[in-house]
């Protein structure tokens, strides 16, 4: 299989900043700008599936040759990754890596998007090399908290919908919040975290967690119990319970429902915590300051969207199988919740009850980054897709 992507289109538009970047570096002879664009860039290695699944500790990086004799070694950046296939993967490296792998022959050129519009050829010799890992301790990348998008991924439409609503978690890993394709991140990191993080490490295993996030049976069900009695008392009542009225009335209800004695105690202290966390989150911008969270389940439909690209990514499902997960999980979403509003606060108090201890540590300071990004950013899908 040829893993290049297909050159013909004209015009060609570069499918994101990066591409961008660095077609307008090129345009200007700019070497250094096209090596400090790459230390930022999300770098990829194609191979074939059944190689790597037998010896998946090695990364195979061998030169090529290619037009008037020249020989090199290809990287991707992601923009320009070639339509998923399920016997081609991609490790995922970064400049250092490149840089620091064992080039035996200083004539070996890399290739970067070769043989596309975005291709560059950059020198590789002991001291150009030496070069990229200066300017990698300077600019290099890191994984988290970075905003991107695709311009050639869905912008619009239930697919777009159901992608945003997995869209903090994205924006956590650093990867485009709109791609559904080729790689989540590298092929081997993606089974890694899903064989230690989620015990999953065949299809029929992803698919009973993707199941259990889509029925919102991974979290634990106190937290939207709880919020279920609030809103209850506020409708009965047509005004907010107090925290004393709330708090002893899902005690009660959990009594009624047969809870012994720890779990009731249990219930009246989650009661607290969620008011501490809502205060908490008024004082960082989250909520308004009469707002309140009205459901968690948005933390598993978040998940969900992100289960299902990780099993594409993992080659455990095809793409209409992850395609159709993802806009049903939106279409969950916009019937629990009324706004990206809404959504982001639910999404953001199911993730901290059940990770973050009341630290508010880096669960929270992720929640809080992805909410402002997500809400200004004039890029961002919530700005950008409606609600309804």
């Amino acid at each position: 299989m040829n893993p290049r992507p297909d050159a013909r289109a004209v015009p060609w538009i570069p499918p994101s900043e990066t591409e961008h970047l660095l077609r307008e570096a090129a345009l200007r002879g700019d070497f250094a700008e096209q090596v400090r664009v790459l230390a930022g860039a999300e770098l990829f290695i194609g191979a074939p599936k059944a190689e790597v699944d037998a010896e998946p500790d090695d990364v195979y990086w061998r030169p090529q040759q290619v037009a008037k004799g020249l020989v090199v070694r290809q990287v991707l950046t992601r923009g320009m990754l070639p339509p998923w296939h399920p016997d081609w993967v991609f490790h995922q490296i970064t400049l250092r890596w490149a840089a620091q792998f064992r080039w035996s022959d200083p004539r070996v050129l890399l290739a970067v998007n070769g043989g596309t519009p975005a291709q560059l050829l950059l020198p590789a010799t002991p001291e150009h090399r030496a070069g990229w890992l200066r300017v990698y301790a300077e600019h290099g990348r890191g994984r988290d908290g970075r905003f991107t998008a695709l311009r050639h991924g869905p912008l619009h439409g239930p697919l777009a919908f159901g992608l945003a609503c997995g869209a903090p978690l994205a924006f956590g890993n650093g990867v485009p919040w709109n791609d559904v394709g080729t790689a989540y991140m590298g092929y081997t990191t993606i089974l890694d975290t899903l064989r230690d993080g989620w015990d999953v490490t065949d299809g029929a295993g992803w698919r009973k967690e993707l199941d259990a996030l889509l029925d919102g049976r991974n979290s634990p069900p106190e937290p939207d119990f709880v919020l279920r009695v609030r809103e209850e008392l506020r409708t009965g009542r047509a005004g907010m319970p107090s925290a004393e009225e709330w708090r002893e009335t899902a005690a009660g209800h959990a009594q009624d429902l047969g809870a012994g004695p720890a779990s009731v105690r249990h219930i009246e202290e989650l009661v607290r915590r969620v008011l501490r966390y809502e205060a908490r989150f008024r004082a960082e911008g989250l909520l308004p300051p009469e707002g309140r969270v009205r459901k968690t389940v948005a933390y598993d439909y978040g998940r969900a969207v992100n289960m299902a690209r990780w099993g594409l990514s993992a080659r455990f499902c095809t793409p209409p199988e992850a395609e159709q997960a993802i806009v049903h999980a939106g279409a969950l979403a916009r019937a629990a919740y009324g706004s990206w509003q809404d959504y982001s606060v639910g999404y953001a108090l199911g993730r901290v009850l059940r990770f973050d201890g009341e630290e508010y540590g880096p669960y929270h300071e992720e929640n809080v980054a992805a909410h402002r990004v997500l809400t200004e950013h004039e890029g961002s899908p919530w700005r950008n897709v409606p609600w309804r």
